[in-house]
């Protein structure tokens, strides 16, 4: 599938300040927020694939698609439209042969090696990590910055989501250095009011003024 990558939110339970997730998302999608994905990194499997359900049954009528962070079997149980994999999960061709070619299939990238060999992958996406430092992600790579959004944008012809550190102050130049779209965790799942701030994010994004989404 062609996701629209514009304003990606990852969200979790540990990312919602203690608010229901489902609310929280349908915020956030209310607000401008064009992608989500799933990411429970120490949840129950089986915890984990009914938040998964219930969250697609929630998104549905938005046509917002959902995927999943790692989790190939999580993805097929409840439904969700792809998976966000990282380099030491399932290889993309062995995701792409069990969701099948309508699922959207997405890379995390943290060297400049990493992106030029995904360029011969199957994936619909590659995730720039870090952008810039980030709270929400500790255990990444040097950050690529502005500058190394610009050398993948020359290089690789992927649509890239750029991922770290990126606030309502930085999405634009992040968009202008040529990522396709941002993804973002605590500027929304923080933020006291989801909806206002992925309004924020996606006016940003899109280089807009104006108070409307």
């Amino acid at each position: 599938m062609k996701a629209d990558l514009r304003v990606y939110l990852v969200i979790g339970a540990d990312f919602t300040g203690g608010r229901a997730l489902v609310n929280l998302v349908l915020e956030a999608v209310a607000g401008g927020v064009t992608c989500v994905q799933l990411r429970e990194k120490t949840a129950d499997p089986r915890a984990f694939a009914a938040e998964a359900a219930a969250l697609k049954t929630a998104l549905a009528p938005t046509g917002v698609p959902l995927l999943i962070n790692d989790n190939i079997a999580v993805a097929r149980a409840s439904g969700a439209d792809g998976v966000h994999l990282g380099q030491s999960d399932l290889p993309c061709a062995e995701a792409r042969r069990i969701l099948g070619p309508g699922a959207c299939i997405g890379l995390s990238i943290e060297t400049r090696a990493q992106a030029l060999a995904a360029a011969a992958l199957d994936a619909d996406y590659l995730g720039v990590s870090p952008v810039f430092p980030s709270a929400s992600k500790t255990d990444t790579a040097a950050p690529w910055g502005l500058d190394g959004l610009r050398w993948l944008r020359e290089r690789v012809e992927k649509p890239l989501v750029a991922i770290g550190g990126i606030t309502i102050g930085n999405a634009g130049a992040v968009a202008r250095a040529g990522a396709h779209g941002i993804a973002v965790i605590s500027a929304i799942g923080s933020a006291p009011s989801p909806r206002a701030a992925a309004a924020a994010l996606r006016r940003a994004v899109l280089g807009e003024t104006g108070s409307g989404v």
